[in-house]
């Protein structure tokens, strides 16, 4: 069995971000969405649940959920088939919201391309492509 990995975000409009992410190409599934949760599908392996400040609350009882426009907490990094494909995600998240910033790390682009996107609440993801 294929493990699969569920990422949950903090977020502050339901309808903002899963309208975000769906920009991205995730598919909400409306199975396990509410007014309070979306489940936004990239494949059969990687979700991101969105979840509203009341929900997320939920999962870790008396801390502060981090202000994630100014503190990093986590990067999800996940693969995708090319650099150019790592660009044109940048390119979407940064045309509807989001910020998309490229950061050299000293590796050359012809071996590993990756980017720090951010959804509107600061929310990271690593899109990141590499020569197997």
């Amino acid at each position: 069995m294929s493990t699969m990995v569920f990422v949950n975000f903090p977020v502050t409009d339901i309808k903002v971000s899963t309208s975000f992410y769906e920009k991205l190409g995730f598919q909400k599934n409306p199975d396990f969405s509410d007014e309070l949760v979306s489940c936004m599908v990239w494949d059969e392996n990687f979700y991101i649940m969105l979840l509203s400040h009341e929900r997320y609350q939920t999962f870790i009882g008396e801390k502060t959920i981090a202000d994630t426009k100014n503190v990093s907490g986590a990067l999800a990094a996940f693969t995708l088939p090319s650099a150019e494909a790592v660009k044109e995600f940048g390119q979407r998240a940064s045309q509807n919201g989001g910020q998309s910033i490229h950061l050299d790390n000293g590796i050359p682009e012809d071996i590993m391309y990756s980017l720090e996107v951010q959804d509107p609440d600061g929310n990271c993801l690593e899109p990141v492509w590499m020569a197997m």
